[in-house]
């Protein structure tokens, strides 16, 4: 398993504002908004009412319950509650499917560029991760000649991420239906990463790949959509067929996700679906946190195009913009590291996402306009 750079880029900033130097961090995928209050409000709710205890291994009926109605509501899919697992994050749920579907040897197709935890989940399960090039002319989301050549008998899984990360583009429907008919075909098990789905921008509308199939897992969760990375709360949506294997697995290795934190978590659906004047605020908030993120992605990208770096797809979703750098380095390590001690901005290095990441760098905009200023001030010097 490799390091997963931008925890390294973080872990040196935080060396320096213990120095008393003041970091604007572009670098993390973490929202800068905090807990709505309401949902504030039902944390408390569950502590009076004593729900610490363990809940079903699967999570509490009534979160999953809610995650279904989310999935009918925005997708139009029928989920049954015995379908969805319950997680402490998203990221346990990557493991436990990676673990029901992968043998020693077996293949996982992911993205090059793409989120590099897939990677080292394959080889924590004694997978090989399997690289298949993206490019901008995609909008760095597969092609399906590139995906049927990729394709074999060992390939038992492929990560499909839409947002992406780092590019916050958008998989269309055409290409996950083609990308069905092809996993179909070779029995490969589409693994649909959505946690980055209600943070879209522009009039667009994310798609589920449940949509198109029931032969998928879907991960999503509370951290990005919800505001709420430390909570620690996910899920996954699974095939019948696996639900027994997943549940010893769950048992085992994590018992069940935190209970205050489920409760929190059906607060938040039960609001963003609700019609109450509670509900309704809830939503404007929503609605008004997008907005503010979608002026924050307009404000980056012109200051990139000031600056000269070259942004050769707009995001379209989450809160990442992944700039071409190769007109100032070859080496997007270097350059972050260098950026950071000598600017004072955090950013993400282009090769923590790939070999085809080399060259790029990723910021994040999940920080407030003021400090974005100040960040591209600073680099203006650079």
């Amino acid at each position: 398993m490799t390091p997963f750079l931008v925890m390294d880029v973080l872990e040196k900033a935080k060396t320096l504002e213990a120095k008393g130097v003041d970091v604007v961090h572009l670098e993390i995928g973490e929202p800068d908004s905090d807990v709505h209050p309401f949902v504030v409000s039902a944390i408390k709710r569950a502590y009076d009412e004593h729900r610490t205890h363990y809940t079903d291994s699967f999570g509490d009926l009534e979160l999953r319950e809610a995650v279904c109605r989310l999935y009918k509501t925005e997708y139009g899919v029928e989920v049954t509650p015995d379908r969805v697992l319950v997680t402490s994050g998203s990221s346990p749920a990557l493991l436990l499917a990676l673990q029901v579907l992968c043998d020693v040897g077996d293949e996982v197709l992911v993205s090059n560029p793409g989120y590099p935890c897939y990677r080292d989940f394959a080889l924590a399960c004694h997978a090989m991760p399997k690289d298949i090039p993206v490019s901008a002319e995609n909008g760095f989301q597969f092609d399906a000649k590139d995906v049927a050549a990729a394709l074999s008998p060992k390939s038992k899984a492929i990560f499909v991420n839409s947002p992406m990360n780092p590019a916050g583009t958008l998989a269309d429907p055409e290409s996950l239906k083609e990308l069905v008919k092809l996993c179909d075909a070779n029995g490969t098990t589409i693994l649909s990463d959505e946690i980055y789905h209600g943070l879209v921008y522009n009039g667009k509308k994310p798609h589920s790949i449940l949509e198109y199939t029931d032969n998928a897992y879907v991960f999503n969760g509370f951290s990005k959509r919800f505001d709420m990375t430390g909570l620690r709360l996910g899920y996954l949506i699974a095939p019948k067929k696996h639900l027994r294997v997943l549940r010893i697995l769950q048992q085992n290795l994590f018992i069940c996700a935190g209970s205050i934190a489920q409760r929190a978590g059906l607060e938040a659906i039960n609001l963003q679906l609700g019609s109450s004047a509670k509900a309704r605020e809830f939503q404007r908030f929503q609605s008004a946190k997008c907005a503010e993120y979608d002026a924050r992605r307009r404000f980056m990208l012109d200051r990139l195009s000031d600056l000269g770096f070259d942004v050769k797809v707009e995001p379209e979703g989450a809160f990442y913009v992944f700039a071409d750098a190769r007109r100032y380095t070859q080496d997007s390590l270097k350059f972050a590291f260098d950026v950071l001690n000598r600017a004072h901005v955090g950013i993400t290095p282009g090769t923590d996402f790939g070999s085809r990441g080399q060259g790029f760098i990723r910021l994040s905009y999940a920080t407030g306009i003021p400090r974005l200023r100040e960040a591209f001030n600073r680099l203006a010097e650079f």
